[in-house]
């Protein structure tokens, strides 16, 4: 049985997914500061995905008829009340001390989607025991990284169907992490007490003795880099469907349509791996038009505002997934935060809606942005 978390209050002047964050520096400490809030490198890819968004102009039509509206979408076969989910980020415990547990119950009351990561702090069952005692709950997805033991992936898999996840969130973007100056300068350490408890009990790899000229990346780390061939083999160990976090580019897309998975979230990893990398608002469309329709497509990175998202399912997107901002929420008031921040988008997009002439999602398409995205 899972314990409810503690309860909070917002701050009457946070009325914003900025004001969160600037709120949420003053909470945490520069370890973590520097772990949820940083990018890769020079951190250009990280502001670009905000920027991308913000370069978006919508176009409203006037004098359409909006009562009746919602903010209702299909996805995976369910009905989510809108298209919000909140995305795969570890350790959270240092963000707040009820960490995902908090991030769950928010999620659930405000019928949100969850996608736990393979590094959360908490129990994976603990997570879901939270979520799915809410009937209006959105979908639980588990979020994985294919481990070099692949006896340990399967059983983590099988943990993670006997709790009641919906969906396998497939991590393919970063075989390695990317140089994170950022966590380096904090010189960034896990605190006492806060680990991946999931993956408690993975052998380590075996131990490589490294000759003249090899790479202790590319000839040590790398040797259980995923590939296609474990994307198939990890399809044959489940019967949920399997969605690739991480794709930009159109030939990775259509490949993943050809293996029948379950659908794909255009990512750069929130600018935490390659830097440079283009923004997800710019790479959108692209995967959008090479899938025509064959599946469904999510997008993350640097979304804000309620705009964001309804600009977001303009370009063609099913839904989109929150990182940081739900973060900030969590440091500033634990679940209450959460709540406040996904009260805040969803409002935003209902308000975005209705000044565009939009009474239902479906209705957003690229003749909403000005001018026509190509």
């Amino acid at each position: 049985m899972s314990r409810m978390p503690a309860l909070a209050r917002v701050p009457d002047q946070v009325v914003s997914l900025s004001d969160h964050e600037a709120h949420a520096r003053t909470r945490l400490d520069d370890n973590a500061w520097a772990y949820f809030s940083g990018g890769a490198a020079d951190e250009l890819t990280l502001r670009a995905n905000q920027q991308a968004w913000d370069a978006l102009r919508l176009l409203p039509r006037v004098l359409q008829p909006l009562a009746g509206g919602h903010t209702r979408v299909q996805l995976l076969g369910r009905t989510l009340a809108h298209p919000i989910l909140l995305a795969p980020v570890a350790y959270q415990v240092m963000a707040h001390p009820d960490g995902e547990l908090a991030t769950a119950h928010a999620a659930a009351a405000l019928g949100a989607g969850l996608v736990l990561s393979t590094q959360a702090s908490l129990p994976l069952e603990t997570v879901a025991h939270a979520m799915l005692t809410e009937p209006g709950r959105g979908p639980l997805w588990f979020q994985l990284y294919i481990q070099h033991d692949r006896g340990f992936t399967r059983e983590l898999v099988q943990r993670a169907e006997a709790a009641g996840y919906e969906a396998l969130v497939l991590t393919v973007d970063a075989p390695t992490s990317g140089a994170r100056d950022r966590e380096r300068r904090a010189g960034f350490r896990l605190p006492p007490g806060v680990r991946a408890v999931n993956l408690d009990g993975l052998p380590p790899p075996p131990v490589v003795t490294l000759g003249p000229g090899q790479s202790a990346l590319f000839d040590d780390l790398l040797r259980h880099a995923p590939t296609w061939d474990d994307v198939a083999w990890l399809q044959a160990q489940t019967r949920l469907p399997i969605l690739l976090k991480g794709v930009l580019h159109e030939d990775d897309a259509r490949q993943a349509a050809r293996l029948g998975l379950g659908g794909v979230i255009v990512s750069n990893h929130g600018g935490r791996t390659l830097d440079t990398a283009p923004a997800s608002a710019h790479v959108l469309p692209r995967i959008v038009e090479a899938l025509a329709g064959g599946m469904p497509v999510l997008v993350d990175g640097g979304i804000r505002r309620g705009t964001d998202v309804l600009k977001a399912m303009a370009l063609g997107a099913n839904a989109v997934l929150l990182g940081r901002p739900y973060i900030h929420g969590l440091a500033n008031a634990g679940a209450m935060g959460v709540a406040h921040v996904l009260r805040l988008l969803r409002d935003e997009l209902e308000i975005a809606m209705a000044l565009c002439g939009c009474s239902r999602l479906d209705q957003a398409t690229r003749r909403l942005l000005y001018p026509q995205a190509a």
